[in-house]
């Protein structure tokens, strides 16, 4: 098995066997880290790369809001929000501008930091 198979077991394993919390915990890492990929992508003006990375960032807010249960009144809160990141990468993606990126970037931060300590005093925390 070389390294990358290696590697390939063990994030298949560790998505395989986190709690919800974890997972979402997983998805805003992701979105920090592709729209960080993608600001670097602008700055070396590597269009599809940012382009990619983009994407991959919206995918992660769409699996979100996919996700909201609308049963509790903050899901609308959250879906607005979500929305307005979309809206926020749409036009980054169309313009390449780092600056909305960095933007999106800080609300993904914030979002995940509120969500670490969530699972920390809900005692899911690592």
């Amino acid at each position: 098995m070389t390294n990358k198979q290696g590697y390939a077991a063990y994030a298949n394993n560790r998505i395989m066997t986190a709690s919800p919390a974890e997972l979402t915990m997983m998805l805003y890492e992701g979105a920090v880290k592709f729209c960080n990929i993608a600001i670097d992508a602008i700055d070396h003006r590597d269009v599809a790369k940012a382009h990619k990375n983009i994407v991959k960032v919206e995918n992660i807010i769409s699996e979100f809001q996919a996700t909201l249960d609308h049963k509790y009144p903050v899901a609308k809160d959250f879906d607005n929000v979500y929305t307005y990141l979309q809206q926020r990468l749409l036009e980054a993606n169309i313009k390449k501008d780092k600056e909305i990126l960095e933007e999106v970037l800080e609300h993904l931060r914030t979002m995940r930091d509120t969500w670490k300590d969530v699972m920390k005093r809900a005692g899911t925390g690592r």
